[in-house]
């Protein structure tokens, strides 16, 4: 399909998110004249990506792939037309401290964060900019560097924005969809945010607490799970975000189809001993937040006062 113009994509951060993502669509555009994409890294695992590609594994299936161009810094890319943020929520301000000299009049920023509240922050440091919503449903990770395994069997992009402006939302789900990437492109962005957030905050903070799977969780501690499930969406309800009156069905049948062993990003952080997790934005924010509006969380605060007092 042809575009109209080479479009450039770079993709900061090329975890789970950012590899799995970045990853099909180098497979299915780098080294053609539709997409340029650019993927931002750091340290060995640039290296192997500059010196033998990044490895994307899903299952039985396995690719490398190589794209256009694979950098530290952004300042040599130009001006891009989509930036996806892919870091870890805590590292967004660091991000996004190098890439003015990447927007433009016309770049879209999508931020694909854990979290709810990355576009506000995006904004206050690049007031004017595009910004757009996003979020995905995946279980991926950096392996090692230069390898990047989607371990579920979920794997879904979803984008959009509060008002549609132009073309550029409806030609950006078509790049996606064109790299065989389950996309959905929605005027409901704010409720698919939060749905997810209900999703992941609640199972984030349940797997880190116990310390277990979630298959463990939901053998052992369901009931505080569908605690947390309901406080959460209480916060969403009171900052008027429309939620499925079945958001608890959702999560729970959605945790029943992944693997046994999976479990989240957070709960990997804290048994890796990692000096930073994103306990402050998927557990110490509905806290803090249901503290402003005036919703009582206290299944929340007991968890969230648990893990940050945890060696």
């Amino acid at each position: 399909m042809s575009y109209g113009k080479k479009i450039r994509i770079v993709i900061v951060g090329i975890g789970g998110v950012g590899g799995y993502f970045g990853g099909l669509l180098a497979k299915k555009y780098s080294g053609g004249d539709t997409v340029e994409l650019c993927f931002v890294a750091r340290g060995e695992h640039l290296q192997q990506i500059r010196e033998i590609g990044l490895k994307v594994v899903h299952g039985a299936s396995k690719f490398v792939v190589r794209p256009d161009r694979a950098v530290e810094k952004t300042v040599s890319l130009g001006i891009a037309d989509y930036i996806l943020l892919c870091t870890k929520n805590f590292d967004l301000e660091n991000a996004l401290a190098g890439l003015a000299p990447n927007i433009g009049p016309n770049t879209v920023l999508l931020p694909l964060l854990n979290g709810v509240d990355a576009p506000e922050r995006i904004s206050r440091i690049y007031p004017g900019a595009t910004v757009w919503k996003g979020c995905v449903y995946i279980i991926a990770r950096l392996m090692t560097a230069g390898v990047v395994e989607n371990l579920g069997n979920i794997q879904q992009f979803h984008f959009g924005l509060d008002v549609r402006t132009d073309e550029r939302p409806q030609l950006f789900h078509d790049i996606l969809k064109d790299a065989g990437i389950e996309v959905t492109l929605t005027d409901e962005i704010e409720t698919a945010i939060w749905e997810k957030y209900i999703f992941i905050s609640s199972v984030a903070t349940a797997t880190s607490f116990f310390d277990r799977s979630i298959g463990e969780l939901l053998l052992k501690n369901e009931q505080t799970l569908i605690k947390l499930i309901r406080e959460v969406r209480q916060v969403a309800l009171t900052k008027k975000v429309e939620i499925d009156p079945d958001i608890e069905t959702k999560v729970l049948e959605k945790l029943r189809s992944l693997p046994f062993e999976n479990t989240s990003s957070m709960h990997s952080d804290f048994k890796n001993k990692r000096q930073q997790t994103e306990l402050e934005a998927l557990t110490g924010y509905v806290v803090k937040e249901g503290a402003t509006l005036g919703i009582p969380a206290p299944t929340y605060k007991a968890l969230y006062n648990g893990l940050k007092n945890s060696p």
